[in-house]
């Protein structure tokens, strides 16, 4: 690290001129290019391929932007810059030669939440919250973010959400409160530990951890290491869950502030320190006052049931947002009050119709088998539409698991072969059917045709797919969508102007 970027710790710091790499223009990297352009520096990004609206944002920013055309080979733009510092986008692999080959000259990396970091002073600095984990992000961040609005507090979710933190730090002209930042393991992986760029939250969380984006990261401890570095110099608290024995171990190991707290979670009853549920009530035994030094009375599993909280993954993100806001200083009663009007974001165990005694559930937020183990225990009978893109994980454990409660099984996807084996060796009496995209180029409608055929009353045709979905659709969203369509279709509940335009699926 060169003295001008350790310098750089501040908005008002001095970084005019300075040259600077930027690897994608997605929603992250146009918000780096856009910040770095404010900031007075000299910007070029460099994107394998670009949004046109983006990039001619960029034309009117006056910001450079090259091409490259082929990954092993710079483009000639970015020699022409000779970097000082590059900023990476999440979808770049550590491995991709571009990068690599910047590393080589020297050129130190940021991610772009190590950025947001260090020019979070434009108007004023922020809490920050953290939430990662393999499962369960999206929700805790959000719920964590509606009880600290409740409670009074100015605060946004940003981060791997889809709003970039860095369109967060810059909100003008009332500051945020506290900045609630959800970090997937691609962010993380680039945080620093140490240093002027290291964060120091407020609180953080790993809500768990199972096999997923080993392509990305090469292996299970790798993965493992990435999500651990959410502690690193956290000030106030660290929450884990008790259940998870890999979050408890990333909790021993992390250097914390002096003073943080660790702070567990689970469904059982909790210790001294901790937030769990007793006798139905779900209850803090760790942020006490000097009228309760047992427990306070967060909610009961009643009162969250009659919100549409009922599975048991979903009362533990209760008590992780929980525990984040209450290491804010956030009263129980806002969080009490708040869970009536808190609704979980689509695609995850969403209900969309039920008929003839069938449950229609949209579950396409499920990207790894440890998200679809979760979808898949709350359900007896099941007509499983499962597949897509694995990302080097195993699904053998997960259809092992839940054999015995699967009518059937959808194939869908690019990676089916790995999907089918699994079915054939672990669940050898369970009927499979594999969903072969129509002239249209879709596949859902003959997915949601094939588990019509074998569902029965009681059973629950279920899109979990346990793996990424950009094989045959834009996103997970995409793909949970096309499903409500087909669905609405298939029982009479839409029109032809009710789905969504075909897409080819890809190669």
């Amino acid at each position: 690290m060169t003295p001008r970027l350790d310098a750089l710790t501040s908005w008002h710091a001095d970084w005019k001129g300075l040259r600077v790499a930027v690897l994608g223009l997605g929603a992250t990297g146009f918000a780096v290019a856009d910040t770095l352009w404010e900031l007075g520096a000299r910007v070029l990004v460099v994107a394998e391929r670009a949004d046109e609206e983006r990039r001619r944002l960029l034309d009117a920013l006056g910001v450079g932007f090259a091409l490259q055309a082929e990954r092993a080979q710079p483009p000639a733009e970015l020699d022409e810059l000779d970097p000082e510092l590059v900023i990476v986008s999440p979808g770049y692999h550590p491995d991709h030669p571009l990068l690599l080959a910047l590393q080589e000259r020297g050129v130190p990396v940021w991610g772009d939440i190590e950025l947001a970091w260090r020019v979070r002073d434009k108007v004023a600095a922020a809490d920050w919250i953290l939430v990662t984990g393999t499962n369960g992000k999206t929700t805790t961040t959000r719920m964590t973010g509606h009880f600290l609005r409740a409670d009074g507090r100015r605060a946004v979710e940003a981060g791997n959400i889809g709003v970039p933190v860095l369109d967060a730090v810059r909100e003008e002209p009332t500051p945020y409160d506290v900045l609630v930042v959800e970090l997937s393991s691609y962010q993380l992986h680039w945080l620093p530990l140490d240093g002027p760029g290291a964060l120091h939250p407020l609180a953080a969380v790993c809500l768990n951890v199972a096999d997923d984006h080993l392509d990305w990261h090469g292996s299970r401890s790798a993965y493992e290491a990435a999500k651990g570095r959410v502690y690193a110099n956290t000030r106030v608290a660290a929450v884990y869950n008790r259940a998870d024995e890999a979050t408890m171990r990333m909790v021993e190991d992390a250097e914390v502030e002096e003073g943080c707290r660790a702070i567990g979670f689970d469904l059982g009853v909790p210790g001294p320190s901790d937030f769990g549920v007793i006798e139905g009530i779900v209850v803090d035994r760790a942020f006490l006052d000097d009228r309760h030094h047992r427990a306070l009375e967060l909610t009961t599993l009643e009162e969250l049931a009659g919100h549409g909280i009922d599975s048991p993954h979903m009362v533990a993100n209760v008590l992780a947002a929980a525990a984040l806001a209450r290491a804010a200083g956030v009263e129980t009663g806002a969080i009490h009050d708040s869970l009536a009007t808190f609704r979980v974001d689509p695609h995850r165990t969403e209900r969309v119709a039920e008929a003839d005694g069938v449950a229609w559930v949209d579950d396409s937020k499920a990207t790894n088998p440890h998200a679809a183990d979760a979808a898949l225990k709350a359900f007896g009978s099941v007509v499983w539409i499962v597949g897509g893109l694995l990302k080097g994980v195993d699904v053998s454990e997960l259809v092992a698991a839940h054999a015995g409660r699967l009518r059937a099984a959808v194939v869908i996807g690019a990676d089916r072969a790995e999907v089918l084996d699994a079915l054939a060796r672990h669940a050898p009496g369970v009927a499979v059917l594999e969903a072969v995209p129509g002239e249209d180029g879709q596949v859902m409608p003959e997915a949601v045709r094939l588990a019509a055929g074998v569902a029965r009353a009681g059973d629950t045709v279920l899109l979990s797919p346990a793996a990424a979905s950009m094989d045959q659709f834009d996103d997970y969203a995409d793909r949970g969508r096309r499903f409500q369509a087909a669905v609405r279709t298939r029982l009479g509940g839409a029109t032809d102007d009710d789905a969504p335009p075909a897409i080819a699926p890809e190669p």
